[in-house]
């Protein structure tokens, strides 16, 4: 018999002592849900490959227990993709789950739509705060749709869950007050928008490429939406299609084509995400980075970057002099426009997250800085 009662009340409080709970109703579904329910087993990162970790010893239950109930994102599902084993569904860091909660500011009687079901864990949560009733919430993957029905009829809640496109919604039981998507999207889909009541709110992960964006809360309005990023990044694995095979965009094989030149942009330009976002703007959907070597254990030499229409460029990790090295090929050079995104991130003086705003219409979705009036605005790749 698991004492899960005193474990979930301990993470309510290291959640509390963290600052990312705050709200007594949020609290409680916290104290209230058995997270180990959802998380029977997990996957760890060792020797170069995702393991199911050890829970049959006594040692092993432990430490599962430990993980479960503290602020720790867990791997519980994998699959194959091009470049091996990649993630499938995860339970997110309850910190993270429970400060979204509360940025969407739920009342009773509201009907909220969750866009990711995964392990169920969050629908549970809303379920404890608002009634099953109220909660719908759809995934692309059957298997976690009926796994996460289960688990959650296990403990007393029956929410409306489906397998659909999570990009379409839910219409047949729209419109609702609220719209949580626990994935990230190349660009809000205008489905969601429609399903949302007027002054409803939508709260989700917009990343026009691999890790360049973060989560932003839009209201709807009646010409659209339109809301402000959260001052603190956050990420969420990609909204995918039915039957979507788990592809990735890889650093080139074949730089026979390259053009060499100099940058004073240091390559660890890449690691600043306000930089990366500004940049994938311009670069595109599916726009990728990453590090040179594929031994974990040896210290990479450059940083690439890599688009859908085969550019590509590489970055010396290490100055000659004041500059680095650069190669480029392709049809566009991708370094250049990291450069126009570190300049421009320097002229509007360093900014952060919260200054930074999106638009969304029929016609468009547009980023904006400081007031959606700015004239400074940069258009979301279709």
């Amino acid at each position: 018999m698991i004492d899960w009662k005193s474990k979930a009340c301990s993470l309510a409080g290291e959640l509390v002592e963290l600052g990312k709970l705050t709200d007594p109703e949020w609290r409680a579904a916290v104290e209230a849900t058995p997270r180990h329910e959802f998380v029977p087993a997990y996957y760890i990162h060792e020797a170069g490959r995702w393991q199911l970790a050890d829970t049959s010893s006594s040692a092993g239950r432990d430490e599962w227990l430990r993980r479960v109930y503290s602020n720790t994102v867990l791997i519980t599902a994998l699959s194959n993709g091009d470049s091996g084993q990649v993630v499938r569904s995860s339970s997110s860091q309850p910190g993270l789950m429970v400060r979204m909660l509360e940025a969407l500011d739920v009342h009773d009687g509201q009907r909220v739509l969750e866009i990711g079901t995964g392990t169920g864990y969050n629908a549970a949560l809303l379920s404890h705060r608002l009634g099953g009733d109220q909660v719908f919430s759809v995934d692309v993957e059957e298997d976690l749709v009926e796994t996460a029905r289960t688990r959650l009829a296990a403990i007393g809640h029956h929410p409306t869950l489906a397998t659909v496109d999570g990009a379409g919604g839910l219409p047949g039981h729209a419109p609702f007050d609220r719209i949580i998507a626990t994935c990230s999207v190349p660009a809000v889909p205008w489905s969601w928008i429609e399903q949302t009541r007027p002054g409803g709110l939508i709260l989700t992960d917009v990343k026009p490429a691999v890790n360049a964006g973060s989560l932003v809360l839009l209201r709807r309005a009646d010409e659209g939406a339109e809301g402000r990023f959260d001052r603190t990044y956050a990420a969420f694995m990609g909204l995918r299609k039915p039957g979507a095979a788990y592809t990735s965009i890889a650093r080139p094989r074949d730089r026979s084509n390259a053009v060499e030149r100099t940058t004073d942009v240091p390559p660890g330009t890449l690691q600043n995400l306000v930089v990366w976002f500004l940049a994938a703007l311009d670069l595109g959907a599916g726009a990728s980075s990453g590090y040179t070597g594929s031994d974990p254990t040896q210290t990479p030499t450059a940083a690439w970057i890599a688009t859908a229409d085969r550019s590509w460029a590489e970055i010396d990790l290490q100055p000659d002099g004041a500059t680095y090295r650069v190669r480029e090929g392709g049809p566009r050079s991708l370094w250049r426009a990291v450069e126009t995104a570190h300049d421009t991130w320097v002229r509007l003086e360093q900014p952060g997250w919260d200054r930074f705003g999106l638009t969304v219409t029929r016609c468009g979705q547009w980023v904006w800085i400081d007031d959606p009036s700015s004239p400074r605005r940069w258009q979301i790749p279709a």
